[in-house]
């Protein structure tokens, strides 16, 4: 497969950034893409709504379906795979980006944040995942795919903030689990991860602001990995960790300049990357500083 044309994707959290730039790069091949979030007015920090979301994603070439849908909530999860469903005859492609983070430490993070974290990214991600399965389990080349770093077991991911990495290493669980549950059915189950920064709203808020985005690249690298995942044959490709820019090299890509927001500024390394996980041939990326001052979120 090179398209993804006529192909159906549910994407949690693909209002903005990454997931909507996922959404776009399936649009533009003809795809369908259901765009569930609860972001159905516009908030003051944060750009886009389920709506604008859609609309993009009609002007790109695809058909869209804006859902309303808070991911804690197995009744609205439900609903919205079966509008999916109902809207475009299957779902052929599970995106699981939707994600909360808080970074801070044991004593400063309440139990609703806690849970909040928990809540979306590692229950949240299950559950959206199990709803749709039935569904991916009816279709061609069916694929679930995780925004989710690489298990990698290190004491510096969790120790400045424990019940974050927490959550989003319950995502790549669910990667490393489902994807030995439903080899046998054909279903391929990845993650996706950053090299880098991404310069979206949370590096933005949360990070270094306008220094942290000129060291960032543009969420269209995402994108296109993302593509380059789910166009491979489901039953060949599964249970793997990639990181955008190597398994973009691994399907062609030469040259990822064009996705540097600032090619006058170094890039920055994103949280999660293992030390030992070299880049292609050509790219450098800056060390984070201190991982407690470096943290990112989807």
């Amino acid at each position: 497969m090179a398209s993804l044309k006529g192909k159906t994707l549910f994407i949690s959290g693909a209002s903005r950034g990454i997931g909507l730039a996922i959404a776009l790069r399936a649009a533009r091949d003809g795809a369908n893409v259901a765009i569930a979030a609860k972001t159905a007015e516009p908030h003051p920090r944060l750009k886009g709504t389920i709506y604008t979301a859609a609309d993009d994603v009609r002007a790109a070439g695809g058909k869209a379906l804006p859902i309303v849908c808070d991911i804690r909530d197995e009744a609205q999860v439900m609903d919205a795979i079966e509008k999916t469903v109902g809207e475009f005859g299957g779902i052929d492609v599970c995106v699981n980006n939707a994600s909360a983070i808080s970074l801070t430490s044991s004593q400063a993070t309440d139990m609703k944040r806690f849970d909040l974290m928990m809540g979306i990214n590692t229950r949240g991600t299950f559950m959206v995942s199990k709803y749709c399965i039935p569904h991916l389990k009816k279709a061609e080349n069916p694929h679930i795919l995780m925004l989710s770093p690489p298990l990698d077991m290190k004491v510096k991911w969790f120790e400045h903030s424990t019940a974050y990495t927490m959550a989003k290493y319950g995502m790549s669980m669910c990667v490393l689990g489902l994807s030995g549950e439903l080899r046998s059915a054909g279903i391929a189950v990845n993650a996706l991860w950053p090299r880098t920064t991404i310069a979206t709203a949370a590096v933005g808020n949360l990070l270094g602001g306008d220094a942290m985005i000129r060291m960032s690249r543009t969420p269209e690298i995402m994108g296109d990995a993302a593509h380059a995942i789910l166009t491979r044959p489901s039953r060949e490709f599964t249970g793997h960790f990639c990181i955008d820019d190597k398994i973009l090299y691994t399907s062609g890509v030469r040259d990822f300049e064009s996705y540097r927001v600032d090619p006058t500024s170094p890039l920055m390394s994103d949280f999660f990357v293992p030390d030992d996980d070299v880049p292609p041939p050509g790219v450098t990326v800056q060390p984070l500083p201190s991982v407690g001052a470096a943290q990112t979120s989807r």
